[in-house]
């Protein structure tokens, strides 16, 4: 990968953090710190490990089983559920998230047991 490549994905990235922050989280890249490989590209979304691709040409496949490759190695005994998604997007396109459809169902089933405890 040429350093172009590599600066935009790191321009990806913190544009990422910084969209998410705009929702309340507090959220940076990853690897600005410590640079080891298994670590998410973004961090401070609990429960979702991020793999942030900023290209016109992404290998979705590829890109999905990174995702999850690194979040088996991240996994501790008795640690909460860490779901692996794939936060990607295309010049002048809008973010998009892929994730396994049963990882979205449990997220899904969570946030509905939560509006239902809500009463709505």
């Amino acid at each position: 990968m040429g350093k172009a490549q590599r600066e935009k994905g790191k321009r990806g990235e913190r544009e990422l953090a910084n969209l998410l922050k705009d929702h309340g989280y507090n959220c940076r890249r990853g690897q600005q710190y410590c640079g080891t490989n298994g670590d998410a590209d973004v961090v401070g979304l609990p429960g979702i490990h991020i793999e942030c691709k900023r290209v016109e040409r992404l290998n979705l496949e590829d890109a999905m089983r990174q995702a999850i490759d690194d979040t088996e190695a991240e996994k501790l005994p008795f640690s909460e559920e860490i779901y692996p998604a794939v936060f990607h997007r295309r010049n002048r396109g809008s973010w998009l998230v892929t994730m396994r459809l049963d990882d979205w169902m449990n997220l899904y089933r969570e946030w509905d047991a939560g509006r239902q405890l809500d009463g709505g």
